[in-house]
C-alpha cells in the first residue's frame, strides 16, 4: 500500500504550470527567454527531488535533463551536441537507478525494444549524417534505461510508464528533427506533442520516488 506526499503538491503545481507556459512557444524562435522558461519545469522537479531526499541518481538525471533542455534550446551546434550528451547521462542515471530496483528482468519487454533498436538502422540512422554515431548511442541507452523500467517492481510501476512518455517523445523530436521539416504545421505538432509527453514522463518518474510512500 502508499500513500499520498502532499509535500511534493506545490512543487508539482509550479512545474506544470511553467511547462503550460512553455508549450504555446516551442516552435518560436530560441531566445535567452525561451530557453529559460524552457528549462524551467524539469530544473524544478530536480529540486523537489533533491530536497524530498530522493536517490541521487533521481536528482542527477533530472538536472542532466533541465540542463539538455537549456541546451537543445540553443541555436548553435554545440549547444546541441552538449544537450545530447546532457541527456544521454541522464538516461544513464535512470538505467542505474531502476536497475537497482529489479528483481526479475522481464524479457518480452527486452526483445521488443531490441528490435525497435535495430529497426532505427532503417528509418531513422541513414537520415541522421554525421550525426549517425552519437544517435545510435543515445536509441541504445533509452531502450536499455526503458528495458530496466519496464522490469521494476509494481510499487514503482508509475515509473515504468514515465519510462515510456520519455521514450515516445524522443521518437517523435528523433522524426521533427531528421524526417520533418522546420516550420511546417507537422513539425509545429510534433513539438507540443513531444513536449507534453516528455514533461508527464519526467514528472511520473519523479512522483514514482518522491510522491507515493509506502505506508506505515
Amino acid at each position: 500500500m502508499v500513500q499520498f506526499n502532499i509535500g511534493v503538491g506545490g512543487g508539482m503545481a509550479a512545474a506544470i504550470l511553467a511547462a503550460l507556459a512553455y508549450l504555446p512557444v516551442t516552435h518560436r524562435d530560441k531566445t535567452l527567454w525561451h530557453s529559460a522558461l524552457k528549462t524551467v519545469p524539469v530544473a524544478v522537479c530536480a529540486m523537489i527531488a533533491m530536497t524530498q531526499s530522493a536517490p541521487g541518481l533521481l536528482v542527477a538525471g533530472l538536472a542532466l535533463s533541465a540542463l539538455g533542455d537549456w541546451a537543445l534550446s540553443r541555436p548553435f551546434e554545440r549547444a546541441f551536441m552538449a544537450g545530447l550528451v546532457s541527456f544521454a547521462l541522464a538516461h544513464l542515471c535512470y538505467l542505474g537507478l531502476f536497475s537497482g530496483l529489479v528483481e526479475t528482468w522481464r524479457i518480452l519487454p527486452a526483445l521488443l525494444l531490441i528490435g525497435f533498436a535495430l529497426s532505427s538502422e532503417l528509418w531513422l540512422a541513414p537520415f541522421t549524417g554525421d550525426l549517425r554515431g552519437p544517435v545510435r548511442i543515445y536509441v541504445g541507452l533509452i531502450c536499455a534505461m526503458a528495458v530496466a523500467a519496464l522490469s521494476l517492481p509494481d510499487l514503482y510501476r508509475m515509473a515504468s510508464v514515465g519510462a515510456l512518455l520519455f521514450m515516445a517523445s524522443d521518437l517523435i523530436l528523433a522524426l521533427q528533427m531528421f524526417r520533418m521539416s522546420a516550420g511546417t504545421k507537422r513539425a509545429r505538432w510534433a513539438g507540443y506533442a513531444l513536449w507534453t509527453l516528455y514533461i508527464l514522463g519526467q514528472m511520473a518518474i519523479l512522483f514514482a520516488f518522491v510522491a507515493l510512500k509506502p505506508a506505515a
